[in-house]
């Protein structure tokens, strides 16, 4: 099976072609680093040709809901023409659990992606993930002023990237469901709490306190806003094994 990985050079990306290569099947990354672009279009038929599936994990690091918007609707448009175009059977995206709640900044983005894909006549799979561990020390640094953590005590369910990379190429190789399926990891408690344990294994000495106005990089959120409320994936690795493993310390 030949399957084309959109973003497959990034940090689930990499995991993800591994994988399905392990496993037997073409699997190629596609990036602005191979020379594909699916904003601007550049490479696109190319990249597509002969593909079965495309898993779609392209991304972009700014959260203004002006930029975000765009970026994924486009984005989207531009990759599902290419795929009906190349007769691709199966297209997996990879989305953000709260998507269907939350309506402001990348959340915003998210849905239009998840609605491009929905009308974009390829048949499709959804896969919302809660946030990476791998992201916890960011949320940390963007909620720190004057020496001290401010975050929310609302509840998160944090994955790591290894388990999100496991599932997408699982379910790159399934049939599409034409719906949505969500995915988290073991725990669940308070976002203060998982970012207290980060910076203590990090012997980061900044303490943490609870702003239950501090939102989630700056969007106002509401208790369970970024988790899972109903039947979901639940990913192997726990914070702990995550934390005593060699990933965290390569970021």
């Amino acid at each position: 099976m030949k399957i084309v990985v959109i973003g497959g050079t990034g940090l689930i990306g990499k995991q993800v072609v591994q994988i399905l290569s392990s496993q037997g099947h073409e699997a190629k990354a596609a990036s602005p680093s191979t020379g594909v672009n699916s904003v601007t279009g550049q490479g696109l038929d190319e990249a597509l040709a002969g593909a079965d599936v495309v898993v779609d994990l392209t991304n972009t690091a700014d959260f203004d809901e002006k930029v975000v918007v765009p970026f994924f609707s486009t984005s989207s448009r531009n990759l599902l023409a290419a795929e009906k175009r190349a007769g691709v059977r199966h297209h997996v995206a990879l989305s953000v659990v709260g998507t269907d709640r939350i309506v402001d900044g990348y959340f915003a983005g998210k849905k239009a992606q998840e609605k491009a894909v929905k009308e974009g006549g390829v048949p499709y799979t959804i896969l919302r993930a809660t946030q990476f561990f791998e992201f916890i020390p960011m949320i940390a640094d963007a909620g720190t002023r004057d020496g001290s953590v401010y975050v929310t005590s609302h509840l998160m369910q944090p994955m790591a990237a290894a388990d999100v990379a496991r599932i997408v190429a699982e379910t790159a190789v399934s049939p599409s469901i034409d719906g949505v399926l969500e995915m988290a990891g073991p725990e669940r408690a308070g976002l203060n709490e998982f970012v207290g344990r980060v910076l203590a294994a990090r012997n980061d000495s900044r303490p943490v306190v609870i702003d239950t106005q501090a939102g989630y990089f700056g969007i106002p959120i509401e208790e369970t806003s970024i988790v899972p409320v109903g039947e979901s994936r639940i990913g192997d690795i726990t914070l702990k094994e995550w934390l005593n493993s060699t990933s965290q310390h390569a970021l």
